[in-house]
């Protein structure tokens, strides 16, 4: 899994920053997270590849979220795109959608189909080879879901010289990535012990954007090797972030401690803040393995022990 911030600000696009969106890529599959104004000058400026992007997940319809969504979508009927765009969200993406369309006189070259979510439960809303996507309640003034996105166990890795050395034919080689063993011309037995590696372990990343500060996200985030939440004010600000839905920095952190997860980046940035070393600062008292969601930035998300 790698990890790229497009745009990690609240509220307007103040001091460099940029609205939210992000690219999480398992292997060679692409999902984009929420698609904020701007998003399509994001991916050029920092050259990432999201044409092969088949799923996109949005958190909520709060503009800051959803407003780059229509642009992308035009540009990929510019470029031809015929493969069918999935979409989830809470409910009322597709009335936009559709109205924007309709009104814009927009053709796409494409299908749509639009996956409606219930923001109140966790639950899987997608699945295949490589990766699974939960929901994540959370606590905003309008519904909204977070993402758990929780990489696949691979098959284990075969040991190139031990294909040589007994001589295993190609159509053997599945079933002992699976994890059998091999039976030899002579009836001898090789374990699967010696024919394999452990496969690299799978990782996990949790997408918690624009919430006030929710117990609950705790058991649903527990241990995962990467959690983003949202830390839109710094503590002087605490009864404006409860008074309007969203986070500081301290309690994203605290939410980062009290679930055992590996490492935690911060964004979502309030307008007000020239910079962001009052919430690096802050969350670091409460949990240290802490990070701001630099625009630009990649994280590999990698199980660590």
């Amino acid at each position: 899994m790698q990890l790229t911030i497009l745009g990690n600000s609240s509220g307007g696009p103040f001091h460099g920053r940029h609205y939210t969106a992000q690219v999480l890529q398992v292997d060679n599959q692409v999902f984009l997270i929420d698609c904020g104004e701007g998003t399509q000058m994001q991916i050029f400026k920092y050259r990432v590849k999201v044409d092969a992007c088949r799923q996109i997940f949005i958190s909520h319809l709060h503009g800051d979220h959803v407003f780059g969504l229509i642009g992308l979508m035009t540009n990929w009927s510019h470029k031809k795109r015929s493969e069918t765009l999935h979409i989830f969200s809470p409910p009322g993406l597709q009335e936009l959608i559709e109205t924007t369309i309709r009104v814009c006189g927009i053709r796409l070259t494409y299908k749509i189909e639009f996956q409606e979510v219930d923001a109140t439960i966790s639950v899987k809303v997608f699945e295949n080879s490589k990766v699974e996507v939960w929901t994540i309640p959370l606590h905003h003034r309008s519904p909204t879901s977070g993402w758990l996105f929780r990489e696949k166990t691979k098959t284990r890795n075969m040991r190139p010289e031990k294909i040589e050395e007994y001589n295993i034919p190609f159509d053997a080689i599945p079933a002992i990535k699976a994890g059998e063993g091999f039976e030899l011309p002579d009836g001898r037995q090789v374990s699967n012990a010696e024919l394999t590696l452990d496969p690299k372990p799978p990782a996990s990343y949790a997408f918690c954007s624009d919430t006030a500060f929710f117990e609950p996200v705790i058991e649903m985030v527990r241990g995962v090797d990467l959690l983003y939440h949202e830390a839109t004010f710094t503590n002087e600000n605490t009864m404006e972030a409860e008074k309007f839905f969203h986070s500081t920095a301290a309690q994203a952190a605290e939410i980062a401690r009290r679930a055992g997860v590996k490492r935690l980046i911060l964004g979502h940035i309030s307008g007000r803040y020239a910079d962001t070393d009052q919430h690096l600062a802050e969350a670091k008292a409460v949990f240290e393995q802490v990070e701001i969601a630099e625009e630009g930035g990649r994280w590999e998300v990698a199980k660590t022990q």
